[in-house]
């Protein structure tokens, strides 16, 4: 504990002196000194004076058999609590230990309330809600819908449970027309948990319903503990028709509720949840046949005012085949003209153009005449001409007659050649003691030379 602890804005005597403190700060500082030497504490308890002001906050003793201590809880904590404590209930306290200034009350402000007890069920209600989630009991995608005409409603509680009276209840009143069984089991006390699931197994196994509610009323933790159980969870989890989990109060919440396919707030919402009233069904029933009705007789009048519009369309069957010739002779008259337009008008094209090409014709007569004296001057020009080189081929003949060789031979005369065949024409090209050929008239001869002698002058 420090000065600053005791010190007062307003000391009344001069600095030099002991301070005095004005009661408010001493109440101030007590309460600071409290706070920071008692945090936040788990106190237990018997509830005694207590009172719910029109504020909404709790204000009550918290006694033991030897002391007792006055204690808060405002609305914002109280309406968390989850129960309302009565004189008598043995409790637990999370809370803050403090003072109250204006009157000097030494008083615990408390943040959380629980029955005595709950804290250790409350945990292993935590562990088991864990354990089931990591194992995807709660995961929302196995969750399943709820049928939407249930012929048959199973119920899992006890026979001599209020809320059975209250979910058969709301049932005959919203669903007469379905059919209800129950799967009898104790609800609370020892092996209740193995009990419940077991029905809950036998309704499985039996698949007579439609959709199953298991639950019972409210109570504390204790008496809601069976549904905490974790065979319940996975019989419920392990059913093949949809769960519905109606299990005490709005602020109660089991282990049941998370593992079903539905959470409903109390017994009686569950039996509303499963079944739809009815009297909405036979409204609907009603709207949709209304609907039905009126779409039948617009469909029907839509189909007179179609017959009707047909009916004078339709004319009689003689009068439409003779309305249908008078077409077809059109066509047939548009067809004749269409066809001998056009060849008449081609004929008279023809005729036109023959008549042009007439008076375009050149006059061939002249040209005839023309070309009649010039064949026959030039065929007597080529037989002239024929004539004229005949004649001179017949005396080039005579002459070349005379030039050949052959004819020289024949006149006694030779020709000499060497050995290549090379004509020899002066007595110089020959030598003596070689061989030369003589051609004649009507042969030849090889003859050697023995001897040249030139022609003297």
């Amino acid at each position: 504990m420090t000065y600053d602890d005791f010190s007062s804005p307003a000391p009344s005597v001069p600095q030099s002196g002991p301070p005095v403190l004005a009661v408010s700060a001493l109440n101030q500082a007590v309460a600071r000194v409290l706070e920071r030497t008692f945090p936040l504490v788990w106190v237990s308890g018997e509830i005694s004076n207590f009172t719910r002001a029109a504020s909404g906050h709790w204000y009550f003793t918290l006694k033991d058999d030897s002391a007792q201590v006055r204690a808060v809880m405002f609305k914002g904590r109280a309406q968390h609590a989850g129960f309302s404590p009565r004189e008598g209930d043995k409790v637990e306290v999370r809370t803050l230990v403090t003072l109250y200034a204006p009157r000097g009350d030494y008083q615990l402000n408390v943040e959380a309330i629980r029955r005595a007890g709950v804290g250790n069920l409350y945990e292993a209600f935590l562990r088991l809600k864990e354990k089931l989630e990591n194992e995807g009991l709660f995961d929302p995608d196995r969750k399943r819908p709820l049928p939407v005409f249930p012929r048959c409603v199973g119920i899992v509680t006890s026979p001599q449970a209020a809320a059975l009276h209250d979910i058969l209840t709301a049932l005959r009143r919203r669903a007469p027309h379905v059919r209800v069984i129950l799967y009898p089991t104790p609800v609370q006390g020892e092996g209740a948990g193995a009990k419940i699931a077991h029905a809950i197994r036998t309704a499985s196994q039996r698949a007579e319903c439609d959709v199953l509610l298991v639950g019972r009323g409210g109570g504390s933790m204790e008496d809601l503990w069976a549904f905490n159980d974790e065979a319940v969870a996975r019989a419920i989890a392990a059913c093949p028709v949809p769960v519905i989990s109606g299990v005490g109060h709005e602020t109660d919440f089991t282990i049941a509720d998370f593992a079903a396919d539905l959470r409903a707030p109390t017994p009686t919402a569950a039996a509303e949840l499963c079944a739809m009233p009815r009297a909405e069904w036979l409204a609907q029933l009603q709207n949709h046949a209304a609907d039905l009705t009126r779409a039948l007789k617009r469909h029907l009048a839509e189909r007179g005012q179609t017959v009707d519009w047909m009916s004078r369309r339709l004319a009689s069957p003689a009068s439409y085949i003779a309305h249908e010739r008078v077409k077809l002779n059109a066509l047939q008259a548009r067809l004749e003209h269409a066809t001998r337009t056009p060849v008449t008008k081609a004929r008279y094209q023809l005729q036109h153009l023959q008549t042009r090409l007439h008076n375009r014709l050149p006059d061939t007569r002249a040209a005839r005449l023309l070309l009649s004296d010039r064949q026959r001057r030039i065929g007597n020009a080529a037989a002239l001409m024929t004539q004229r080189r005949r004649q001179l081929l017949t005396a080039q003949t005579a002459q070349l007659e005379l030039l050949n060789p052959q004819r020289t031979l024949e006149r006694g005369y030779a020709i000499v050649t060497d050995a290549k065949g090379k004509v020899l024409r002066a007595p110089s090209e020959l030598q003596p003691r070689s061989n030369v050929t003589l051609r004649l008239a009507e042969g030849s001869a090889d003859v050697g030379i023995a001897s040249v002698q030139p022609m003297l002058d």
